[in-house]
């Protein structure tokens, strides 16, 4: 029973079932693991996530419904003491970066050895961080390029009032006709703001919005 309690509960999440299959053998090799269920979309690693939940989720960046780094923030959100590891085929900086600020604790790609798979889990859920080699080098890199602080408040001033306001309603997991509503404006015209906000703020989709939003401190705002 003790060695039972002692494993590491972890979910899959992949729209692939063959890599799945993968990775849950890769793990059932090991009596230190124990996948509790996999997920074929963003939304549904979410839902399993807060009911399941489990010491770390494996989730792949491309996915249907809800993408990867959506689906980091929420689970991040519901689950806060599940630890996130990225497996994908994606190594360009940017989508590490993005993940890093979803809330994800580690990145590999899916070429990886499946000793470095398990390894990567037992880091993750010991609470540190862990990144392939090819991953750690580029990151390193891109960390060191990153704006300072005081550039983040400088690109906060550059948005309008208007964007402020849709800036914080999608970080609260609005959707754009919700904010439309609640606004008194197009959806059309939430979707340009939403175009400006990535463009002023140097992001890419909702989950990085989201994150940006956290870290500056907008929605303790009023």
């Amino acid at each position: 029973m003790a060695a039972a309690e002692s494993r590491i509960r972890v979910l899959i999440a992949d729209d692939h079932a063959v890599v799945r299959e993968g990775i849950r053998h890769v793990l059932s090799s090991d009596a230190g693991f124990d996948v509790i269920g996999e997920a074929s979309t963003g939304a549904q690693a979410v839902t399993l996530a807060a009911k399941l939940r489990p010491d770390v989720v494996v989730l792949d960046l491309s996915m249907p419904e809800l993408s990867g780094l959506d689906a980091a923030v929420r689970i991040r959100a519901a689950v806060p003491d599940a630890r996130i590891l990225v497996l994908s085929i994606h190594d360009h900086e940017e989508y590490v970066l993005q993940s890093v600020r979803a809330g994800a604790q580690g990145y590999l790609r899916k070429d990886s050895s499946p000793a470095e798979l398990r390894g990567a889990i037992r880091t993750v859920y010991d609470g540190g961080s862990f990144f392939s080699a090819p991953v750690a080098s580029m990151l390193s890199a891109a960390l060191r390029g990153e704006r300072p602080e005081d550039d983040r408040r400088t690109r906060i001033k550059s948005l309008t009032a208007r964007e402020r306001e849709v800036l914080v309603a999608i970080a609260r997991g609005q959707t754009n006709k919700a904010i439309a509503s609640d606004l008194g404006i197009s959806v059309r015209t939430v979707e340009s703001h939403r175009q400006t906000l990535m463009k002023k703020l140097a992001v890419r989709g909702a989950a990085s919005l989201t994150r940006f939003a956290i870290d500056a401190g907008l929605l303790q705002e009023r």
